[in-house]
C-alpha cells in the first residue's frame, strides 16, 4: 500500500473543517444555537425534539456500521460532497416547517446522509491528512476548525435572525419569530450546497486513495475480524460513547441561561454561539499538546474536568446572581467536552489501529460510540419536560456527571493499556 504523506496541501483540512460542520450545521447546531426558537416555531416539547434526535440516532446505528466499509472502498470528495447536497435538500424542506412525523422522517434521512455517506469518510480523510505523527494537530485543527465554522454561521444566523425581528423581542408575535427563524434556515441551507460544491471539486487524495482502495472490499468480514481484535477499540469505543454524551449536554447552555439565569431568546442564543468560538482555541491548542504528549492523557483530563463541572451544575448552587460562575463553569465545560471530543479519533494511531482499515474501525467504534444520538435527548427533555426550571436541569446533569466519571475511568484504561504496548 502507499505510503501517506504528512505534507499535504493546508487547503485540504480547511476543506475538512467546512464540510465536517457543515453538515451537522442543519441536523443539530442550529437546535444547539436556537433551542428555545426551534421548540416554539415547530410547537414541540423537549421530549418530542429529543424524539427527533433518537430516530436520527436509530438511523445512524446502522450508518455508521455499513458506512465505514464504505469509506475503505470509495473516494472521500464523492460521498462528502453527495451527504452535504442531500443535508442541504433536507434543510429546505426543514424551512416549510414541517409536522412532527415529517420531522421525525427528515431526521431519519439525515441520519443517513450524515453517517452512512460522510461520517467515516470524514475520519479517515483527517488521518490521511495528519499522517503518521500529526494524529493530534489534524484532529486538533479538524475539530476546533468545526467549532470556528459553527460559531461563524452561529453568529451570522443570530445575525439574521434580529435583522428580521424588527422590534424588542419580548414584544414580538409567534408568527414573526417563526418567520426570522425561516429566513436562519434557508440561508443555513444555501451556505452547505456552496459547500458541497467545493467539496466535490477541490478535495482530492489521488496517491492514498489509489493505493488503499485497490485492496479493500466494502463490507468484508475480515476486517471487522481484524478490528475487534484490538482492546483499544472496545475501550475506544467507551470512551466516545461517554464524551459524545456529554457533547450532546452542551445543547442545554442556552436553554439553561434562559430558564435559569433569565436570559431572554437572543441572550440565550449568543451564549450558544460563544461556547462555539472557544472550540476553535481548545481543538488547537490540545492538538499541538497532544502531539507532544499523548491523545489519551488529554482524554483523561478532558473527563476530570466535565465530571466536576456537571456535578456543579447538578448542585444547584449556580443561579441568576452568579453571573461570573456560570461563565466560568460553561468556559470549564467546553474546555473538558472539546478536549475529549478533539482527541478521540486521534487515538487510532496511538491504538496502533491499521490506515487500510480506519473506515472499517470507525464504523464499528461509531456503533456503540454515538448512541446518545437516539437516547440522550430523550433522557434529558423529558426530565426538562417534567421537571420545569432548575431542577430538570439538576438531574439531567447529575447524570451526565455519572456518564464522565465512566468516560474518566476507560480513559485511564486506554492510557495504560496503550503505555504497555
Amino acid at each position: 500500500m502507499t505510503k501517506t504523506k504528512t505534507s499535504s496541501p493546508v487547503y485540504i483540512i480547511i476543506l475538512l473543517i467546512l464540510a465536517g460542520e457543515a453538515v451537522f450545521i442543519l441536523p443539530f447546531v442550529l437546535q444547539r444555537i436556537f433551542r428555545s426558537t426551534f421548540l416554539e416555531s415547530f410547537t414541540l416539547s423537549q421530549t418530542e425534539l429529543g424524539s427527533c434526535f433518537s430516530v436520527y440516532g436509530t438511523v445512524a446505528l446502522f450508518s455508521y456500521l455499513f458506512g465505514g466499509p464504505l469509506a475503505d472502498r470509495f473516494k472521500p470528495h464523492l460521498l462528502m460532497s453527495v451527504a452535504l447536497a442531500l443535508t442541504a435538500l433536507g434543510g429546505f424542506y426543514l424551512a416549510s416547517y414541517p409536522t412532527l412525523f415529517n420531522l421525525h422522517l427528515l431526521y431519519g434521512f439525515w441520519g443517513f446522509t450524515t453517517i452512512f455517506l460522510f461520517w467515516a469518510a470524514m475520519i479517515k480523510a483527517t488521518r490521511i491528512w495528519g499522517g503518521t505523527n500529526k494524529q493530534g494537530i489534524a484532529f486538533g485543527f479538524l475539530d476546533g476548525g468545526r467549532g470556528l465554522v459553527a460559531a461563524i454561521f452561529g453568529s451570522i444566523g443570530v445575525l439574521i435572525f434580529s435583522l428580521f425581528i424588527t422590534k424588542d423581542i419580548e414584544l414580538t408575535s409567534i408568527a414573526e419569530r417563526r418567520e426570522a427563524f425561516k429566513q436562519v434556515i434557508i440561508y443555513l441551507s444555501f451556505a452547505v450546497v456552496v459547500i458541497a460544491l467545493f467539496v466535490f471539486f477541490f478535495l482530492r487524495f489521488h496517491e492514498v486513495e489509489q493505493g488503499s482502495t485497490k485492496r479493500v472490499k466494502v463490507f468484508t468480514l475480515e476486517n471487522f475480524k481484524i478490528v475487534i481484535k484490538f482492546r483499544t477499540v472496545w475501550l475506544l469505543m467507551l470512551i466516545i460513547l461517554c464524551a459524545y454524551y456529554a457533547y450532546k449536554m452542551t445543547d442545554l447552555f442556552s436553554q439553561y441561561a434562559e430558564d435559569v439565569m433569565l436570559y431572554n431568546k437572543i441572550e440565550s442564543a449568543k451564549i450558544g454561539t460563544y461556547l462555539l468560538y472557544m472550540r476553535p482555541v481548545i481543538g488547537v491548542t490540545i492538538g499541538l499538546l497532544a502531539d507532544r504528549t499523548k491523545a489519551s492523557l488529554w482524554i483523561i483530563i478532558g473527563f476530570l474536568l466535565m465530571t466536576i463541572t456537571a456535578l456543579i451544575f447538578a448542585s444547584g448552587i449556580i443561579d441568576d446572581s452568579q453571573t461570573l460562575f456560570f461563565v466560568l463553569s460553561i468556559g470549564s465545560m467546553a474546555l473538558g467536552v472539546y478536549s475529549a471530543r478533539v482527541l478521540y479519533f486521534a487515538t487510532l494511531e496511538e491504538g496502533k489501529i491499521p490506515i487500510a482499515i480506519t473506515g472499517t474501525a470507525v464504523g464499528f467504534i461509531s456503533v456503540v460510540g454515538y448512541t446518545p444520538d437516539i437516547f440522550a435527548g430523550l433522557v434529558y427533555g423529558y426530565f426538562l419536560d417534567t421537571y420545569t426550571g432548575e431542577t430538570g436541569h439538576q438531574i439531567a446533569f447529575g447524570i451526565m456527571a455519572g456518564f464522565c466519571f465512566v468516560g474518566l475511568l476507560a480513559s485511564v484504561a486506554f492510557y495504560k493499556q496503550t503505555k504497555q504496548g
